[in-house]
C-alpha cells in the first residue's frame, strides 16, 4: 500500500461515519503522519512510498479507534495550544482554541504587572499554567486540579514545555488549597455545562472526556458560583478573576460579578461571550 492510497483509504473508512464525513481527509492525514512517524512534507514528498507491514498495521488500527468516535488527540496523544505541543490523555480536557482567548485576555492584563502571582484553577491538562509562563516570564504561577491524575499530566507538559521549575503545582478543590494566600490574578476553565445539556453533546465529548472537567451540575454555574467568592478572598485588591464561561451563560456571570469592577465579556470567533474578566474593587481609601 502506497502513502497515496493509505490515505484514501482513510478518507474512506471515516467517510463512513457521518460525524467524521467533514473532517476524514484531515484525519486520515494526521494519523498515517502520526503511524509513519513523519513530518507533513515529508509525507507530501513521497506519495508512492510503500507503507512497510507494521506501519500498514498501526495505521489501521488507528483508522478503527478514530471510527469509533475516538477522539484523535487521545490516539495520537497531544494536541497543539498556543503553538505549543501538550500531551493530552483520558484523564484531562482537550485543549480547545476558544481558550486561547483566556490566555490574551490575562497577557492584556498582566503584561505591565512587574511579578505577577497567578492561580490557575483547573489547571486539567495545564495548557493555562504552561502558556501564560511562556507569555509572562515574570509571573509566579500556582497550578490548582481536584485531579490527581490530572496534576502529573499538567506537570509532565510544563516539563515538554521547559517551564517545570516557574509553576507550583497543588491538588486541591477550586482554591480551597490556597485560601490564606493572595495573588494578583484567578484564571480558570472550569467545567460550565450543564446536567440537561450532556445528551446533546457529541459522543465524541460525552463519552471519551472526563466527566468531572466537563459538568458543573443542574444549570452549569455551580463552579462559577463557588468560585467567584473564593477568587474574591484571595485576590489583592485590584487584581482579577478571569474565567472560560459557556453558551449563554454571560447574564448570569454579570450577576455574580455584582461587586466587581471592569467587567467585561471577551466573545469567541463565533461572537459568543466565551471569556469574563472582571476586578477586584480596590479598596485603597480615595483622598
Amino acid at each position: 500500500m502506497t502513502v497515496t492510497e493509505a490515505r484514501e483509504l482513510g478518507v474512506a473508512w471515516l467517510g463512513r461515519n457521518p460525524d467524521l464525513q467533514q473532517r476524514s481527509r484531515a484525519d486520515a492525514t494526521l494519523l498515517l503522519l502520526h503511524a509513519l512517524q513523519c513530518a507533513r512534507a515529508q509525507l507530501l514528498a513521497q506519495p508512492e512510498r510503500i507503507l512497510l507491514p507494521e506501519e500498514e498495521r498501526v495505521y489501521r488500527e488507528y483508522l478503527r479507534e478514530r471510527a469509533s468516535g475516538k477522539p484523535i488527540q487521545h490516539i495520537t496523544g497531544e494536541q497543539e495550544f498556543w503553538g505549543l505541543p501538550f500531551f493530552v490523555t483520558p484523564d484531562v480536557l482537550i485543549p480547545r482554541p476558544e481558550t486561547e482567548h483566556l490566555i490574551e485576555a490575562a497577557i492584556e492584563r498582566l503584561r505591565a504587572h512587574p511579578a505577577p502571582r497567578i492561580v490557575d484553577v483547573g489547571t486539567g491538562s495545564g495548557v493555562i499554567a504552561v502558556a501564560l509562563a511562556h507569555a509572562l516570564p515574570q509571573a509566579r504561577i500556582t497550578a490548582l486540579d481536584i485531579s490527581e491524575a490530572a496534576l502529573e499530566v499538567a506537570q509532565k507538559n510544563a516539563e515538554r514545555n521547559s517551564v517545570a521549575e516557574r509553576i507550583r503545582w497543588l491538588h486541591s478543590d477550586l482554591l480551597d488549597g490556597v485560601l490564606r494566600e493572595n495573588f494578583d490574578a484567578v484564571v480558570s476553565n472550569p467545567p460550565y455545562i450543564s446536567e440537561m445539556e450532556r445528551a446533546a453533546l457529541s459522543s465524541e465529548v460525552r463519552d471519551f472526556e472526563p466527566s468531572l472537567a466537563l459538568f458543573a451540575g443542574a444549570t452549569g454555574l455551580e463552579i462559577h458560583e463557588r468560585l467567584v467568592p473564593q477568587a474574591s478572598r484571595v485576590l489583592l485588591p485590584g487584581g482579577w478573576l478571569i474565567v472560560e464561561i459557556g453558551h449563554m451563560q454571560h447574564l448570569a456571570i454579570e450577576k455574580l460579578l455584582a461587586e466587581w469592577q471592569q467587567i467585561a465579556f471577551v466573545p469567541d470567533l463565533q461572537g459568543i461571550p466565551r471569556i469574563a474578566c472582571a476586578q477586584k474593587l480596590d479598596e485603597t481609601p480615595q483622598i
